[in-house]
């Protein structure tokens, strides 16, 4: 068991993976880190309702495609019977039938198994403390989803074309920007290099933007930029 450092406890993490060549090294890789504690590992979505109720557990690295209960339906049920569980999903498929599944079924994160390991880490952090992470290929996958065109039969020959949303009007001028390059796909990172500011800043104006506007996470967030026509 790793120890808490600077008086705060490990974040405790069930890793899910029918298969045992990934699922235990990457148990193992996670236990080595300081700050996670890694309390169970699971073959399928039984073992992961299981390992929950025996708890506690704050956070479900979920793979999709596992037997007896896939990976979607077990986030669905953990969202429903246990939502202080977050749950990162890490497989190998990006589709936007798993992504949108996975992400309707209330998981806080999707990465696939191209990530390494520190990646990983910052994921299951994330969604501890409430926020959401997103692979690049992902969050490309769902701007590409909501910039395609609605498409209709028949549009009513009164229709008028679809308007901008409006943002809150208290957001300021850099909130608006850091909502911008969040609908780029941008990470905390980049964006405080492309603002010249700190990550602490722009987790700042982030967590501002997200109270003023109703958001809940970067999801929302992206999908506000480019209804607002900032991305």
């Amino acid at each position: 068991m790793n120890e808490p450092t600077e008086g705060t406890r490990p974040v405790r993490v069930v890793v899910a993976d029918d298969q045992a060549a990934v699922r235990e090294p990457l148990a193992a890789v996670l236990e080595l880190l300081p700050d996670l504690e890694v309390v169970a590992a699971a073959a399928d979505g039984h073992e992961v309702l299981a390992a929950v109720a025996a708890g506690p557990v704050d956070v479900v690295l979920m793979d999709l495609r596992m037997p007896g209960m896939d990976g979607t339906e077990a986030t669905r049920r953990l969202s429903a019977e246990h939502p202080e569980v977050a749950v990162v999903v890490l497989t190998t498929f990006a589709d936007d039938d798993s992504v949108m599944a996975a992400l309707t079924a209330g998981a806080r994160g999707y990465l696939t198994k191209n990530a390494g390991r520190q990646d990983i880490a910052r994921a299951i952090r994330a969604a501890a403390a409430g926020q959401s992470v997103l692979d690049r290929e992902v969050q490309a996958r769902l701007l590409a989803a909501a910039r395609a065109p609605r498409t209709a039969a028949a549009p009513a020959p009164e229709e008028e074309p679809p308007r901008a949303q409006a943002l809150p009007a208290d957001l300021t001028q850099r909130e608006r920007e850091v909502l911008s390059l969040i609908g780029q796909g941008l990470p905390n990172r980049a964006i405080a290099e492309r603002l010249f500011i700190s990550e602490a800043t722009v987790k700042t104006h982030i967590n501002n933007l997200f109270a003023k506007a109703g958001l809940r996470d970067r999801v929302e967030a992206a999908r506000l930029a480019i209804a607002a026509g900032l991305a």
